[in-house]
């Protein structure tokens, strides 16, 4: 009896690992086949929680990871996509997808069957991934995943059905609310382990299907489960930005009030099934397991999606921001998506410049748009992005990302350049004071202010056609200008030191023009390669 009972977990245990792999290689499947489609979608229909909702349950249940799903909201975020209060919606919704995976294993797994019927769907899987490419490749190793799934599910029905007999509802706690508790933290526990709710899932369905475990059982620890997600989501937000963080608080928070809700919903639950059904909750127990796993997500939804806003502002004031302005959008976990790390390196870029052009406004005394900005830090927020912009690893040289990550290296490089201006501040007061150059100076200002005013309305090209006229206008009057000072200091019309301030006032105008121009440039072409 001891060599069977071994025998048998080590198929239970063989039949998890296969289950695992299933799942591990079907998403991976899923995801290099419609991964960039799921993405766009995203960004392109979250336009409130409601619709998060919506896409983020969409999202998780055609890619069978609700920590894909939220790696992605966490992105759009740190990347200005959208605004956390939104991708909350999709966090939440992520929640009701990830139950897709319990109704595909009790309608297919245990309802039909497939265990064998699939074994061909994975050897035309294996052939696809290995002997095409592209989005065929990814559809057969997506189908080889499918097929391992049932495999797995299948191996482990033939290992319980030894344990019948042998384990029983009694070996685990009895159903009173302290023995629910240490099976929703059984359940936690279990998803711990596999680092998959699904799996932990599949596993309470064999159980239960095998009658080693009751219906009450059974959803206490299917909740747990549910809370045991979120514990590997909060690990995976340590070290992140404060972005990544409050999603993983936020999952936490929301994840063990809908399991609080779900146990006291346990017992109206089974009413209502005897009620209306006398007898089908037996027959039909993983049916019902998973209809209570939906259920109690959508409620849970329902509830918290009036209140997000309110929801939002908790979890900002819980966890303010402590990353410098300028770069508290640079997260490390964006670099493993590489068009979202290089938009998030953009709007750091952006708001970098920003803060230059309204420096230099203030040291030409504009007291409109004029802000004085700390260049200290500001050199050190230039520093972190260009060091983020190196981390960016683009795999194809000649794609659009490719060109936007050359435009925005330029576009740092000028930005770095300009900074040294601004930190010449004796010569721009020199301009300031000096009559000389009275309308380059308002000029000036007047460009900086229609660029910032351009940029935060999105208008790069408007940004870049003020910026470019500007150069041209103070090349055009500061050239001739320096000929005439050279010419009088060498005539002794005035002194070298009083002549050569005059020579730097305008070279500092010449140069100013002229990055900001060319920051403008590259943030318009930055800009243009990230819609392709």
């Amino acid at each position: 009896m001891g060599t069977l009972s071994l025998l048998t977990i080590l198929k239970a245990a063989g039949g998890l690992g296969i289950f695992l792999l299933g799942m591990i290689v079907m998403t991976e499947g899923l995801r290099s086949l419609a991964g960039d489609a799921i993405r766009n979608a995203l960004m392109r229909f979250t336009k409130s929680p409601y619709s998060g909702a919506a896409t983020g349950a969409l999202s998780t249940a055609l890619l069978q990871s609700s920590s894909a799903t939220t790696v992605m909201a966490v992105g759009f975020v740190g990347a200005g996509f959208m605004t956390f209060t939104e991708s909350l919606g999709i966090i939440f919704g992520a929640n009701i997808g990830s139950t897709v995976t319990g109704w595909m294993v009790a309608l297919f797994g245990f309802k039909l069957s497939l265990g064998t019927i699939v074994l061909p769907l994975i050897f035309l899987g294996v052939i696809l991934k290995l002997f095409t490419h592209g989005k065929i490749a990814a559809f057969g190793y997506a189908l080889a995943g499918f097929g391992l799934i049932f495999v797995g599910i299948s191996t482990m029905q033939e290992s319980m059905s030894g344990f019948e007999g042998m384990i029983t509802p009694e070996y685990l706690p009895s159903d009173t609310w302290t023995g629910r508790l240490k099976l929703v933290l059984l359940g936690i526990l279990s998803t711990l382990i596999t680092q998959a709710s699904s799996a932990g899932v599949a596993v309470t369905l064999t159980a239960l299907y095998a009658n080693a475990i009751s219906f009450e059982q059974a959803a206490a620890l299917v909740i747990g489960m549910d809370v045991g997600t979120t514990v590997t989501a909060l690990l995976a937000s340590i070290g992140g930005s404060v972005n990544a963080r409050r999603t993983g608080f936020s999952h936490v928070i929301y994840n063990m009030s809908t399991a609080v809700m779900a146990l006291f919903l346990i017992t109206p639950y089974i009413y209502i099934w005897d009620t209306l059904a006398p007898g089908a909750l037996i027959q039909n127990a993983e049916i019902a397991l998973v209809a209570f796993h939906t259920s109690f997500n959508i409620v849970g939804v329902m509830i918290i999606l009036p209140f997000t806003h309110h929801f939002a502002d908790l979890m900002e004031k819980m966890i303010p921001s402590k990353e410098p302005l300028f770069t508290e959008k640079l997260d490390k976990r964006l670099l493993n998506e590489p068009h979202l790390a290089l938009e998030a390196a953009r709007i750091s870029a952006q708001d970098e410049f920003i803060a230059l052009l309204q420096h230099i406004n203030y040291i030409l005394e504009d007291p409109a748009c004029g802000k004085r900005s700390d260049l200290i830090l500001l050199q050190s927020a230039l520093d972190r992005t260009y060091a983020y912009v190196d981390e960016i690893d683009l795999k194809q040289e000649k794609d659009a990302k490719w060109k936007e990550l050359i435009s925005l290296i330029h576009l740092l490089d000028h930005a770095q350049r300009l900074h040294e201006r601004c930190e010449e501040e004796y010569r721009a007061r020199l301009v300031q004071k000096s009559p000389d150059f009275q309308e380059e100076e308002q000029q000036l200002i007047e460009t900086n202010k229609h660029i910032i005013s351009a940029i935060s309305s999105n208008s790069f090209a408007d940004a870049k056609k003020a910026a470019r006229i500007n150069e041209k206008q103070i090349r055009r009057s500061m050239l001739p200008y320096r000929d005439r000072i050279a010419e009088k200091m060498a005539q002794d019309e005035i002194t070298i030191p009083s002549g050569t301030k005059n020579l730097e006032s305008a070279r500092w105008l010449i140069r100013v023009s002229h990055h900001i121009a060319r920051i403008t440039y590259h943030m318009e072409k930055a800009v243009l390669f990230t819609a392709k």
